[in-house]
């Protein structure tokens, strides 16, 4: 599992890296909708686990193109977009819900499910775009990927090694408090390294409380991913990254951290 997971991450991360330092905000979008696609299909594959039919297929594909709009319109750096794809998704839903609730009442359940699918993934996704097309948006991201990565890695080396008490274990048995602590530590320095060299103007007060909002919201993410997994009875949302389980598996973390780092720019940091 460790060389998998290893493995994995070598391939990756220089791809990542070539994609935010040199890829632009084009490619970017471009992957965070590939990203944000699988992702999805991973959600569905968790929520509507026991859905099979065609009706839970229409939410599906009508979530993935709503997803995809979601993306391109943070591309645009269009709000007012984002927000009436979001509003015509929930509508198109509820009508889809009407028509066929006499046949099947479990449709309401669907219907909240793929809406608080469409805010969850693309939306929270969407957050990175925003993040990139801001002032220093590079740089910025790279930041939260570090904090948040490296933060993740901390967590279950020291949870694997050292952890004795459970953090949560009826969402999650294996996380344990001292993993908990290990990856806010190793987000938190991480985030001060780069900080010190990068972007030295920031004030350090500010920025520790943003390192450490940045890894307690990453860990709820991935607290969050593990629930719906738990109630779905299901290990790993997918088998797509080898030593990692699936796309989802993979962003949870970020899924919260990356709205929680835009926050901190525009409103915080911008004064």
């Amino acid at each position: 599992m460790h060389l998998k997971r290893w493995i994995t991450a070598i391939i990756l991360v220089p791809l990542l890296i070539l994609l935010i330092g040199f890829g632009g905000t084009l490619w970017l979008s471009v992957v965070v909708n590939v990203v944000c696609l699988l992702a999805l299909w991973e959600y569905f594959r968790i929520v509507l686990i026991n859905d099979k039919g065609i009706l839970a297929m229409s939410f599906r594909l009508l979530a993935l193109v709503t997803a995809t709009a979601v993306i391109w319109s943070a591309y645009f750096h269009s709000i007012n977009a984002l927000l009436d794809i979001i509003v015509f998704n929930v509508i198109c839903s509820a009508m889809v819900s009407v028509f066929k609730f006499k046949s099947d009442s479990s449709v309401c359940e669907m219907v909240f499910k793929q809406v608080v699918g469409v805010i969850y993934v693309p939306i929270f996704l969407s957050y990175l775009l925003l993040i990139r097309n801001g002032r220093d948006g590079e740089l910025w991201i790279f930041l939260l990927l570090i904090v948040v990565f490296i933060g993740d890695t901390g967590a279950y080396y020291v949870g694997s090694y050292l952890g004795r008490h459970k953090l949560c274990p009826s969402v999650s048995p294996n996380k344990t408090v001292e993993g908990a602590l290990g990856g806010l530590l190793a987000g938190l320095g991480a985030g001060a390294l780069y900080k010190s060299f990068l972007l030295p103007l920031l004030p350090w007060g500010l920025s520790l409380l943003f390192f450490v909002s940045i890894s307690i919201a990453s860990q709820m993410g991935d607290l969050f991913e593990s629930q719906l997994k738990r109630v779905a009875r299901i290990k790993d949302s997918g088998a797509l990254l080898p030593g990692h389980g699936g796309v989802l598996d993979r962003i949870d973390a970020l899924l919260f951290a990356a709205p929680v780092a835009y926050m901190f720019k525009v409103y915080l940091f911008s004064g």
